[in-house]
């Protein structure tokens, strides 16, 4: 009988190694350490003030006096305040004005400058430096061509023997100038925006349609447009906030004149706030405001994703 011994091997000394889970939170404190500065000013900047505007919505302060609680006061003021029912019609008007010529010039725009011609890079270029421009900038040169008594608009039309206007002292025509001014800086987004959607639409598909006999109009609306849909229902939402959002631009020009013709909400939530004190009814306006455009952006989103999952 034979007894056949079994040899043990010798296997080399486990490394000592750190607990995965003690090297994990080592990562997620390191980790934490380099975003925290941002979540700082994130926070001081938008979450703090939001909350405690939010508390403020439902006290009437006006900064010095000590806070009083009124509850839901100030939100049923809104409903009988006529100047700010005058501020939503403008700030509508403005909307209205703005954000549908924002989106045809965008695509204008991105359409002639999707080309290979000379220059290309310095027209798109040319197109997208109103964008960067500051708002006083703008303000400033709208008052230097819309100004009825020096503006270089009233001087062209002095020459050419043309009835000179009153342009932003005149309430019916401040705010056409203002959207005019606004688009001037705004669409440059839109078409960049549209410009890289443009590219991204298979060239092959647009060939193809070409060499069925479809005309130039045709391939656009019948090929190209349906792929830009998505993309024209996400400029629509964000060029429509921006639109309630505006306050810059009046600021730097009329101030809310003439008449109170170009006092939009945003004007009206700073006018309540900083100039009349009145920081608890301010604040509600703000909410208010700041509900509708969620409610609107929700409703426009919800009705886009159901649209796309229609056969």
């Amino acid at each position: 009988m034979t007894v056949t011994g079994t040899r043990t091997e010798r296997r080399p000394a486990a490394i000592d190694r750190p607990p995965r889970r003690r090297r994990v939170t080592g990562e997620a404190w390191a980790g934490w350490g380099f975003v925290a500065p941002a979540l700082i000013v994130v926070g001081g900047l938008t979450i703090f003030p939001g909350v405690w505007a939010l508390i403020l919505s439902f006290r009437k302060w006006d900064g010095f006096s000590p806070q009083a609680a009124v509850g839901t006061q100030n939100y049923r003021d809104l409903l009988t305040d006529a100047e700010l029912g005058s501020a939503v019609l403008h700030t509508g008007l403005y909307t209205v004005l703005f954000v549908p010529a924002s989106l045809l010039l965008g695509v204008g725009l991105a359409v002639a400058l999707n080309r290979r011609i000379r220059f290309v890079g310095l027209y798109r270029t040319a197109v997208f430096v109103p964008f960067v421009a500051s708002a006083a900038a703008t303000g400033i040169l709208t008052t230097y061509l819309f100004s009825p008594q020096f503006g270089l608009v009233n001087n062209v039309l002095r020459v050419l023997h043309l009835p000179q206007q009153g342009w932003l002292e005149d309430s019916g025509q401040a705010v056409v100038v203002i959207t005019v001014m606004s688009l001037w800086g705004q669409a440059a987004f839109t078409t960049v925006i549209y410009l890289a959607a443009l590219q991204d639409v298979p060239a092959e598909t647009v060939e193809a349609a070409r060499i069925d006999g479809a005309s130039s109009p045709q391939v656009f609306w019948r090929v190209v447009w349906p792929q830009l849909r998505p993309v024209t229902s996400f400029v629509a939402v964000y060029q429509t906030l921006q639109a309630v959002q505006l306050f810059d631009l009046v600021y730097a020009t009329t101030r809310g004149g003439p008449l109170g013709a170009t006092e939009t909400v945003v004007y009206r939530v700073w006018t309540t706030a900083f100039q009349h004190l009145q920081f608890g009814y301010g604040s509600a306006i703000a909410y208010a405001l700041f509900l509708v455009t969620l409610v609107v952006t929700l409703a426009v989103t919800l009705t886009q994703r159901r649209a796309g999952r229609t056969p």
